[in-house]
C-alpha cells in the first residue's frame, strides 16, 4: 500500500520494513543492558511501552516522507521491546506444567496481529492513515487491559536490583548460546517468510516469478493475511506438543518437516501450490516460533530470566532485520526467482 501511495522504490520499501526490527534491536539492547524487564514490574513496563509505541506509530499517518516514516517505525519497534519480552514473562508467572501452550497463545496472538494489516488493507477504501490509527488504538486498548486487569500469577519472579554482572552471566551461559544459535536461524527464516509473502503471492497471481514488485490485489492481501495468521494456530499447537514431549524434540520435528515443505512453493509458479505451501509453512513456522521463549523462561534464574530472553530476541532481531533489504537488493541484481 505504501509503495503505491508514496511511489517508493524497492530499497525504500525494504528499509521501511526493516525499521521496526532495527528499533526493536535498539530497544531490547537498552532493556537488556539496564535489566529493565527484571527491575520494572512487567505490567508497568508493558502498559507504558504499548502507549509509547501507539504514539510513535501514529507518525506514519501524518507524513509522506520516507525518512520520517522510517523514524516513526524505528521508535515504534523500540517500544515493542517493552511489550514482547514482558508478555512472555507475565504468561510464565501463571504456568509451570503447561507453560509451552501458555506462551504459544501469546506468540500466536502476536502472529495474528502481525497479519492483521494485510486483511485491513484489502477492505475497500482502506487508507494508510486509517490502518495506522486502528493499530495505535489497539495498542492503547492492550495497555489499558494489562494495566487494569493483569496481576502476576503464583509463580511470579521477584524484582531484583540492577547489576552489570548479570549480563556477563547470561553471555557465558551455554544454554543461552545454544538458544541464540537456534533463534538466529529461525529469525532469518521468519522475516524472509513474513516480508516476502505478499510479493510471492502477487507474482504467482500473474504467473511471473520476476514480478516481485507487482501491486498486491485485495485477494492477494487476504491470502497474505491467511498464510501468516494460520501461524497463530501453529503456535498453540507447538506449545501443546512441547508440553507433552519436551522442548527439544518439539523444535526438531517442525524444522525437519519445513525442509520438505519449502520446495512446494519454491519450484512452481502455480498460485494454488504456492498458497498451499505457504499455509503449511505458516503452521510449521508458528509451531516452532513459540518454543524458544518457553524454553528460555525455564533455563535461567528468576533475577535474569526476562533479560536473558530479551537479549536473545535482540540478537535475533539484528539478524532477521536485515533479511528484507538484503533479499530486496538480491532480487534487483539477480533473477528474482533465485531470491
Amino acid at each position: 500500500m505504501l509503495r503505491t501511495a508514496w511511489s517508493l522504490s524497492d530499497a525504500q520499501v525494504g528499509w521501511l520494513t526493516t525499521a521496526v526490527q532495527l528499533g526493536f534491536v535498539a530497544g531490547t539492547a537498552i532493556a537488556a543492558l539496564l535489566n529493565l524487564p527484571d527491575v520494572i514490574p512487567s505490567r508497568t513496563l508493558f502498559a507504558t511501552s504499548a502507549v509509547a509505541g501507539a504514539v510513535a506509530n501514529l507518525g506514519l499517518a501524518y507524513t509522506t516522507s520516507p525518512p520520517l516514516a522510517f523514524v516513526s517505525r524505528f521508535v515504534a519497534g523500540a517500544c515493542l521491546a517493552g511489550v514482547y519480552p514482558p508478555a512472555m514473562k507475565m504468561a510464565a508467572t501463571w504456568f509451570r506444567a503447561r507453560r509451552g501452550i501458555a506462551v504459544g497463545a501469546i506468540v500466536g496472538a502476536l502472529t495474528i496481529g502481525k497479519a492483521g494489516p494485510y486483511l485491513l488493507s484489502a477492505v475497500p477504501g482502506a487508507t494508510v492513515g486509517g490502518i495506522t490509527w486502528l493499530a495505535s488504538l489497539s495498542a492503547v486498548v492492550a495497555a489499558i487491559i494489562v494495566a487494569v486487569g493483569y496481576r502476576d500469577g503464583p509463580h511470579a519472579f521477584p524484582a531484583r536490583p540492577f547489576a552489570w554482572s548479570r549480563l556477563g552471566g547470561v553471555v557465558r551461559s551455554r544454554p543461552w548460546r545454544l538458544a541464540l544459535g537456534g533463534y538466529l536461524g529461525h529469525m532469518a527464516e521468519l522475516y524472509a517468510y513474513w516480508t516476502w509473502i505478499p510479493a510471492f503471492l502477487a507474482a504467482s497471481a500473474l504467473r511471473d516469478p520476476h514480478a516481485l514488485t507487482a501491486s498486491a490485489s485485495p485477494a492477494v492481501r487476504v491470502l497474505a493475511f491467511a498464510v501468516i495468521a494460520v501461524g497463530g494456530a501453529g503456535c498453540v499447537w507447538g506449545g501443546l506438543v512441547a508440553d507433552r514431549i519436551g522442548r527439544r524434540p518439539a523444535l526438531m520435528i517442525p524444522c525437519t518437516i519445513a525442509l520438505f515443505i519449502s520446495p512446494i512453493y519454491l519450484t512452481t509458479t502455480d498460485p494454488f501450490w504456492i498458497t498451499f505451501g505457504f499455509i503449511l509453512m505458516g503452521l510449521i513456522v508458528g509451531g516452532k516460533d513459540t518454543l524458544n521463549p518457553a524454553w528460555l523462561s525455564e533455563r535461567f534464574p528468576t533475577e535474569i530470566r526476562a533479560s536473558a530472553s530479551g537479549f536473545v530476541y535482540h540478537q535475533g532481531a539484528i539478524w532477521g532485520g536485515f533479511v528484507a533489504p538484503v533479499l530486496d537488493r538480491k532480487s534487483t541484481r539477480l533473477n528474482s526467482s533465485h531470491t
